[in-house]
């Protein structure tokens, strides 16, 4: 393989990083600066800032005529947010859900996924399908600054984005510079990760689709990842619960609709994605209410098993795009035995738990 695209894909990944850093920290503080609250500042610039790499793919595939890319990008990125970050999160310290997530925002990723399912059906998100998934972005959006300006008290989550005193002019300047700055970096590392992605996937070829929900997915989902962490380990673990599933929220409502409505014949669904992704990231979505339900607590054991699923599906899309023989097997096992246990098991804890608290 050209060691030349693999560079120039790994700098596509890093210049994503970075981009989106220069792009929440100018926006924040200059948003801070105008007097909006760190907590809404919290739930729209750097929730959504975290998703820009996303949108950055979507956007750059869309115009590229690479739509695949964009599909596999927001299916997989949402499907490895909530295994591997949530996952890994919860390995490293118990996450604990806030009852708004449980009776509202997971609600509404379900929801929305499979509304993503439904405008799929037809083999294409057109125009008109993403129109509908922005509007809906933009209603979220409004309801998450009225809910942020009803909790003041939360502030204090987000106090690294408030200011003690105006910006300077110089300090504007900056601030502007780390904005636009960010989005340019945005949009070079986004073409680079597009093209070279595209490279891959037609030397070893597996398709755009592929890519997108693997490479590509992994690498727009490091700001997710890095905010997750800290934030675990900083013991703000409802922030980390929080930032993953509003970014899935962004992710198909926003960065799905807008790569709809910018590609020219919009997003190919292929039945590969129909059939199997879409239900799997449907899957994930629904499974995170058994498992938020259970005390309000993501424990350690739930943590391994959301990233032993994540190594599973990897797992599974590579014996598929390699059509290896071992794959009717692998299938097989997951479907009898790892996933009916699962279910057994989750639905057998989630009983216990309502039992409890009935009891209480």
């Amino acid at each position: 393989m050209d060691f030349f695209v693999l560079g120039k894909l790994l700098a596509g990944l890093v210049l994503l990083v970075v981009g989106a850093e220069g792009l929440v920290n100018g926006a924040s503080l200059m948003a801070a600066s105008l007097g909006i609250s760190p907590l809404v500042i919290g739930l729209t610039i750097v929730a959504y800032g975290t998703s820009s790499p996303e949108m950055a793919v979507a956007i750059q595939s869309g115009f590229a005529g690479q739509a695949d890319i964009a599909l596999g990008n927001v299916v997989g990125s949402n499907i490895f947010n909530v295994l591997v970050i949530l996952g890994l999160s919860a390995l490293a310290m118990p996450l604990m859900v806030a009852q708004q997530l449980i009776r509202l925002d997971v609600p509404i990723m379900i929801g929305i996924s499979f509304l993503t399912l439904l405008f799929g059906f037809d083999g294409l998100i057109n125009r008109s399908d993403g129109v509908i998934l922005v509007i809906g972005a933009v209603v979220y959006t409004i309801f998450l600054i009225y809910q942020g300006s009803k909790q003041p008290s939360d502030a204090g989550e987000y106090d690294e984005y408030a200011i003690s005193e105006p910006l300077s002019p110089l300090q504007w300047v900056k601030n502007l510079g780390l904005m636009f700055g960010g989005t340019g970096v945005l949009i070079l590392g986004s073409r680079w990760l597009v093209q070279s992605s595209t490279s891959i996937a037609r030397t070893i070829g597996v398709s755009e689709l592929v890519i997108g929900l693997t490479i590509v997915a992994v690498g727009t989902s490091l700001p997710e990842l890095a905010t997750s962490i800290v934030a675990t380990l900083k013991g703000e673990r409802d922030i980390a619960v929080g930032n993953v599933i509003g970014s899935n929220i962004f992710n198909i409502l926003a960065v799905l609709g807008i790569g709809a409505m910018v590609s020219p014949q919009g997003i190919p669904v292929s039945s590969a994605a129909i059939t199997f992704d879409l239900p799997v990231m449907i899957a994930i979505a629904i499974s995170c209410l058994p498992i938020f339900f259970t005390g309000n607590v993501i424990d350690r054991w739930e943590g391994l098993l959301f990233v032993s699923y994540y190594i599973a599906y990897t797992t599974y899309l590579i014996l598929r795009s390699t059509e290896h023989a071992s794959l009717p097997m692998f299938s097989n096992i997951m479907l009898i035995f790892v996933i009916p246990i699962t279910v057994l098991t989750l639905t057998i804890v989630t009983v216990n738990s309502l039992r409890k608290r009935r009891q209480k």
